[in-house]
């Protein structure tokens, strides 16, 4: 098997290049979504990880149009499924229809079979249709009818979903959570960044005029890049560590699992790319480890009585454990000596 050159379709990028894309695809973005650089960084980071990414937060803070900004960032297929208490699983994979003219059942394909695929309110729907989403998440397929059919690459769900009205929803599964590499929410905008809104969405809105800056090539090709960055031994150990401290905490039921530790790893490839390195610091991972493994821990009885929040225990877990103690110059680090800055050592530990 060859290595692919930089100029080979899936072939990884240089520098360069990758920091170009990636700076066009979020600038493009940040047009539609005021004031949440963070936000709109790391669902990027989401799809660079080949991962799916979970927006969770009250009405009208923009979860919708970020997932629509991303999608129409980039030159690829996208589908929008609403979702219903009388939505189907057919009405998501696909299903067989007879063709009259042929004599034989056709396969019609659903919404998921696009590169992005936006799924608004995804907990409206009834957990049954939930499911429908399990084996395309997991395993980039669609099996219908005792026939699997393969999903183009690169292939990302984002679903929303409102945490406070609850009337007429359909909590997500664990399983189907899991499956979800990030949570995220958007927040209120600051009142500088709401009042740029008002001016810049008053009367026309800035999605209808976003135009792609890249396509499915280039993703593929970014995501390539992501792979390559290096992960050291005491970063992987460290990673194992945070998704450990879940299952023994005492004040968690149910702790990551391993499939969580496999994206967090990922996800902080994509963090580390993005910031112009070709490693990943225990930094990434600890600044990651809220939005990837807080919704997939369930707490205790007593520690729900005591209204204690997933994020705020997850956040604990963090002060608890030790960083690694080798937190040396990598020898992966290809920056200038003079380009460092204060990279390490930003927690003061």
């Amino acid at each position: 098997m060859t290595t692919p050159t930089w100029d080979e379709p899936g072939g990884a990028m240089p520098p360069e290049e990758f920091r170009r894309s990636t700076e066009a695809i979020m600038a493009n973005i940040e047009h539609v979504i005021e004031g949440k650089s963070a936000t709109v960084r790391l669902a990027l980071a989401v799809m660079l990880a080949e991962g799916h990414l979970l927006i969770e937060d009250v009405p009208g803070v923009g979860k919708t149009k970020l997932a629509k900004a991303l999608a129409r960032s980039i030159d690829c297929s996208v589908r929008r499924i609403q979702f219903t208490p009388d939505l189907l699983p057919s009405d998501v994979t696909g299903v067989s229809v007879y063709n009259q003219e042929q004599r034989d059942f056709e396969f019609k394909p659903g919404a998921v079979f696009a590169n992005l695929v936006v799924g608004d309110e995804i907990n409206r729907a009834s957990p049954k249709t939930q499911s429908a989403l399990l084996e395309c998440m997991e395993e980039r397929q669609v099996t219908v009818d005792g026939t699997t059919y393969e999903l183009q690459a690169p292939f990302m769900v984002i679903a929303t979903q409102n945490p406070i009205e609850m009337e007429g929803t359909y909590p997500l599964p664990e399983a189907q959570r899991d499956r979800f590499t990030a949570r995220i929410a958007m927040g209120y905008p600051d009142p500088r960044a709401e009042l740029a809104m008002l001016g810049g969405h008053g009367a026309i809105d800035p999605l209808n005029s976003l135009r792609p800056v890249a396509d499915a090539s280039t993703v593929r090709r970014l995501i390539a890049t992501v792979r390559d960055v290096h992960a050291a031994d005491t970063v992987q150990q460290y990673a194992i560590a945070l998704v450990t401290a879940t299952r023994e905490a005492p004040e968690i039921r149910l702790g990551a699992s391993p499939r969580s530790t496999l994206q967090l790893l990922r996800t902080a490839k994509a963090v580390a790319a993005l910031e112009g390195r070709d490693y990943v610091l225990p930094d990434d991972l600890q600044a990651l480890a809220v939005p990837v493994l807080a919704h997939r821990i369930i707490p205790t009885t007593d520690a729900q009585l005591n209204r204690r929040t997933t994020d705020a225990i997850v956040s604990e877990l963090l002060h608890r454990l030790p960083l690694p103690l080798d937190r040396a110059r990598s020898p992966y680090d290809t920056r200038q000596a003079g380009d460092r800055g204060s990279t390490y050592d930003t927690r003061g530990r």
